[in-house]
């Protein structure tokens, strides 16, 4: 897997490695403060950033969920599933940068 991080986020965790840490401890305690399993919390981390229209964070999340083995047809449903709530537009687009990851990132399908 390609691993691509923005030189803008590579030089805040080089230039204030504190903030860094406090928001990596901070990441972690939200993950372990409830019940969900690493899977659900992928799924929900991705809907919340299309629902954001964050484009480098559904990228991120497209990223994380390939490595904790979620399926491209799961990931592209958290796309579609947004419609709904957040509107077709930023379905559409999260829906585009998750096939973006997902071509440079995953072997074709045979």
């Amino acid at each position: 897997m390609v691993r691509y991080l923005p030189d803008i986020y590579t030089r805040f965790r080089d230039d204030y490695p504190e903030v860094a840490g406090a928001l990596d401890r901070m990441g972690r305690a939200a993950d372990g403060a409830g019940p969900l399993d690493e899977r659900t919390r992928r799924l929900v981390k991705l809907g919340i950033a299309i629902g954001a229209v964050a484009d480098g964070a559904v990228r991120s999340n497209v990223r994380k969920a390939i490595a904790a083995g979620i399926g491209p047809a799961e990931m592209r449903q958290v796309a579609l599933l947004a419609v709904t709530t957040r509107g077709f537009p930023a379905a559409i687009a999260g829906l585009g940068w998750i096939e973006e990851v997902l071509a440079a990132e995953v072997e074709p399908e045979a």
